[in-house]
């Protein structure tokens, strides 16, 4: 079991390729993250990256410390600052504290030469609680 303490980085350059399959993925159309012309004219130094990508390198850590057995019952997070497209991220993630089999965590997201960029906290639950609970919300299936 992990113990609280426990902490995990990930650090990933994030690519215009990437922002493109986010832009895919997501349906976000939005100038800042599309359009590095308009991106600089509103201040930007070119696209700006999509602020959910650091949650889904966050999403990296969790998994990495929760292990097989659990999923992200909660996040929220609170972005400080802007990331570049190009730009390289560290996430991480800490265990704060356990609950059970539940674990408390806070995530942290830095800007190479900048500094943070992302802060908030996380839950990772057990997945067979989602098993029992959807077993009840369709019985018979």
């Amino acid at each position: 079991m992990p113990e609280p303490g426990a902490r995990i980085t990930f650090r990933k350059t994030l690519t215009s390729a990437e922002q493109a399959f986010f832009t895919g993925i997501s349906g976000n159309l939005g100038p800042l993250y599309v359009d590095a012309a308009r991106a600089r004219a509103e201040g930007a130094p070119g696209m700006v990256a999509f602020e959910l990508i650091l949650g889904a390198l966050a999403s990296t850590c969790l998994a990495r410390l929760g292990g097989p057995s659990r999923r992200i019952g909660a996040m929220n997070l609170r972005f400080l600052g802007a990331v570049p497209v190009g730009g390289t991220v560290e996430a991480g993630a800490e265990i704060v504290a356990a609950e059970g089999e539940t674990l408390h965590l806070r995530l942290t997201g830095l800007l190479d030469g900048t500094g943070p960029v992302m802060e908030g906290e996380a839950t990772l639950v057990p997945v067979r609680d989602v098993a029992s609970r959807s077993a009840c919300l369709h019985p018979g299936s």
